[in-house]
């Protein structure tokens, strides 16, 4: 509903406002003269385990003679480079050689690389190993994906949006167009974890759904990232918590030499980033970005004004060559408002808007949208502190952080501050984390890893609201609007602790690894006991033919259910969901899968995978299972669960990627899915269903990228996507009822029919143009994006609403059920041709 309203307007106010950004921007450009200074690419080698530099390691840019090698202290330095995208090889006797690609170089920018290279099993032979193009592990062999810097920035439709960009891999679905659900392998959203530099982020989008992990816009600067590895299965033992995905988020680290800015223009909002030194030995990176959103929907007449702030902050300290410290911080403050200024006359005298049907259904999603939708004020923050230190057979790496999320949420009736009040719900959510590892190798060829974590976790609830439940007393009779009062503060611990050990044979042709770990918190007698959530894990790689590699993982993985669910209070003030045994979520993974490289630039791969869930929370009131939720806006949880819910997802990826080769880069993804899990009777717990498709049972995805860099600094991407036609609950007409319309403002799904029927397929066809330019001292990007440049429509189920007087806008009795409105549909699309414009300078 929300796209709905906002689409049409915000393509027409948008129009003219880039029309004005684009003219003010080609007079710039035409009033600056070009400068044809060299960049230069920068930074230090060294061992992946000792951190010892590498002296006289080779870094070339392959299929040129530019090249050079590493000083005694491992540092090296490439001059003299037109501006552009470089690939960088790095190689030495012994050790793994590595690619990195799409290096960006300007004159107003250098590029910092640092390399760490691993050593290699056959150094006694005295090879030289080749360089990989792609990224693997010993952990994690498969269902690893790298996601360099440049493949966000420039990424179509993305807006500069690291979750929009990840939707090009395979195995990723999404939700609605206006929000960043990541939905991976059929699994629900709040399956994911998240790290920035080692450190857990809980957050990482603005208004986020709480017990979930969705929202509209993204938190994190992609400028400040220099790549993301991206795990969909075959999680490493360091990493727990987790069902269906774990991204690991690598920032860039800040200029050593002098102060640099860059300053950002972009669809939805402006930033800056401010880097450069703070001593011989300290340097910093800071970023603040603001949405201008507000501005823009209440000139063009939206029911919400949505305002973000983001801020992200990178400071490194190096004591010395064995010894680094750094500090990380990410945060957002938002608000989301409504505009309850609006004229919403259906009378073409009174509201001069009103001149076609069109109009006046605008009029009408404009009062549904005000009608149920609250105010909103979020804030979150992450801090984090990470010490290593580096020995002669491996690294220790310390972290501790801390965490929080404040929500405030609440809802008048007619949106009038006098009158009663329908929801008023604040809550907390705060972790101190400390997390140890130590990562070490043998001299017999074995890589070990071992660590621990601890958590002291605080969260606090206090509800009023009205909510729909299930009456338990009949199967037959419409859902109940009940009143939900209870205040909650917890305070508990959790602990974990893991293990893995990886060898390579025959010259590496085959590697294993095997890993456990295990997790327990003091919730409830149901989450103590670290047994009970025992993680063993095993990977395996055989690589039998040149360029050709079969591999394979097995796992258990554990998760703690969402905050909301373990700090829900019945009437009488007592734990419910503790009383109710609520456990650890499990499912067990099966991938294996075919890999080819083709030369150093292309990489084939074709992946099966086989989930199997149990313990998944039952939302008791609605009989639903908790993995149908998580993409909308709001809380996920807030209510008593039970531990009974299976369920399964099964699929194959096919994906062909092609690195940045002679100005080409690519990649094809395609994806079948299924998703399927049980769900239970709200009268009868011990009554569940057949496993029925889940709300992200797709069936297929396919997703192709590409562009192509052309001379004088001109590029040209393109991505084309289809998402399968996702299952939907129909509305539930009983939520016509004049006491639950009046006091609830919106309808409710009909859960005895979930997911029994399905929406339409949704294809999308994003362009992006980016120009650069050098100037003396400073840089100059203008980028150009179309999303939905065919302007295909998506139909969604109709929303169910209450039918008004076009006259009066007073609501209808049905006059065959008197103590119910008339029902009356809204359409539900989404979808829109959007142009936007974009400036980025450096200086």
């Amino acid at each position: 509903m929300v796209d709905v309203a906002f689409n049409q307007k915000f393509y027409f106010f948008m129009k003219y406002f880039h029309s004005i950004l684009i003219a003010l921007t080609l007079v710039l450009v035409g009033s600056a003269q070009t400068w044809a200074q060299k960049g230069k690419i920068t930074g230090r080698v060294k061992d992946a385990i000792t951190g010892q530099a590498i002296p006289f390691a080779n870094v070339i840019i392959p299929g040129t003679t530019q090249g050079t090698t590493t000083n005694d202290l491992g540092v090296y330095t490439l001059e003299q480079l037109d501006r552009g995208y470089y690939n960088i090889t790095v190689s030495f006797l012994g050790y793994k050689s590595k690619t990195f690609f799409e290096i960006q170089v300007s004159d107003a920018r250098v590029a910092l690389l640092d390399v760490e290279l691993e050593t290699d099993s056959r150094s006694l032979q005295a090879v030289e190993v080749q360089a990989s193009a792609f990224s693997r592990t010993d952990e994690s062999p498969l269902s690893l994906r790298n996601i360099g810097v440049a493949e966000i920035q420039r990424n179509p439709g993305g807006n500069r949006d690291i979750s929009k960009a990840i939707q090009s891999l395979p195995g990723v679905s999404s939700g609605v167009s206006f929000r960043n659900d990541i939905i991976i392998r059929g699994g629900a959203p709040n399956e994911n974890r998240f790290y920035l530099d080692g450190v857990e982020v809980p957050v990482i989008n603005h208004f986020a759904t709480q017990g979930s992990s969705g929202g509209p816009v993204g938190i994190i600067n992609v400028d400040m990232i220099r790549e993301v590895d991206f795990y969909s299965g075959a999680f490493p033992a360091n990493r727990g918590n987790a069902l269906s995905s774990v991204f690991e988020f690598k920032q860039k680290d800040a200029r050593s030499d002098k102060a640099a800015f860059r300053s950002i223009v972009g669809a939805s909002d402006i930033g800056l980033i401010a880097e450069g030194p703070l001593g011989p030995k300290t340097t910093y990176v800071l970023s603040a970005r603001r949405s201008y959103l507000q501005f823009l929907f209440s000139a063009i007449g939206l029911p919400f004004l949505p305002t973000f702030n983001g801020f992200q902050a990178k400071v490194k300290h190096k004591i010395d060559n064995q010894n680094e410290l750094y500090f990380i911080g990410l945060g957002a403050i938002d608000q989301f408002q409504l505009n309850t200024n609006l004229n919403l006359s259906y009378d073409p005298l009174l509201n001069p808007k009103i001149k076609t049907l069109a109009d006046t259904e605008l009029v009408d999603q404009q009062r549904y949208i005000l009608g149920y939708l609250p105010v909103t004020t979020q804030w979150n923050y992450t801090n984090g502190l990470v010490y290593k230190h580096y020995a002669k057979t491996g690294v220790m790496t310390f972290v501790l952080s801390r965490n929080m999320l404040n929500n405030v949420q609440y809802k008048h009736l007619g949106n009038n501050e006098d009158s009663v009040r329908l929801q008023d719900y604040v809550s907390q959510e705060s972790d101190n984390r400390f997390r140890f590892e130590h990562q070490l190798r043998s001299s017999s060829g074995y890589k070990i890893s071992y660590g621990l974590s601890l958590e002291r976790s605080r969260y606090f609830v206090r509800n009023e609201s009205k909510e729909l439940v299930a009456d338990t007393s009949n199967a037959g009779n419409p859902p109940q609007l009940v009143s939900r009062s209870f205040e909650s503060l917890l305070r508990f611990n959790r602990w974990g602790i893991f293990g893995q050990v990886s060898r390579s044979y025959f010259g590496e042709l085959l590697v294993t690894s095997a890993g456990i770990r295990l997790d327990g918190c003091d919730w409830a007698m149901s989450t103590t006991n670290m047994l009970e959530q025992f993680s063993p894990r095993l990977s395996l790689s055989y690589n039998f033919a040149p360029h050709w590699t079969i591999n394979a993982n097995t796992g258990m993985y554990y998760q703690l259910p969402s905050y909301t669910l373990l700090g829900f209070r019945n009437k009488d003030g007592e734990l419910l969901n503790q009383r109710n045994g609520l456990r650890y979520m499990n499912n067990s993974h099966w991938v294996a899968g075919l890999e080819y490289f083709g030369g150093k630039t292309f990489k084939a791969t074709l992946e099966s995978f086989y989930k199997v869930y149990s313990n998944v929370p039952i939302l008791q009131d609605r009989g639903i299972s908790l993995a149908n939720l998580g993409a909308d806006f709001g809380i996920i949880g807030n209510e008593p669960a039970l531990s009974l819910g299976n369920g399964k997802t099964y699929g194959l990826e096919l994906m062909l990627q092609q690195k940045l080769n002679k100005g080409f880069y690519g990649i094809m993804a395609l994806t079948w899915v299924r998703s399927l899990f049980d769900n239970r009777s709200p009268i009868n717990s011990n009554l569940a269903t057949a496993l029925t498709p889940s709300a992200w049972d797709n069936r297929y995805l396919l997703t192709l990228t590409g562009g192509k860099i052309f001379a004088k600094n001109w590029e040209i991407g393109v991505r084309f996507r289809y998402v399968g036609a996702p299952p939907f609950t129909p509305f539930d007409s009983a939520s016509l009822n004049k006491v639950i319309w009046d006091q609830f403002g919106r309808s409710t799904l009909d859960f005895n029919r979930l997911n029994s029927q399905r929406s339409g397929a949704t294809m999308q066809l994003d362009l992006r143009v980016d120009r650069k330019w050098d100037f003396k001292g400073w840089a100059l990007n203008l980028y150009f994006d179309i999303q939905n440049a065919l302007n295909q429509q998506t139909l969604g189920p109709p929303f169910l609403v209450a039918a008004r007087d076009r006259g009066t806008g007073a609501l209808l009795t049905d006059p065959n059920q008197p103590d119910r409105y008339l029902a009356s549909e809204l359409p539900n699309t989404a979808g829109q041709l959007l142009p936007t414009v974009g400036i980025i300078v450096d200086f």
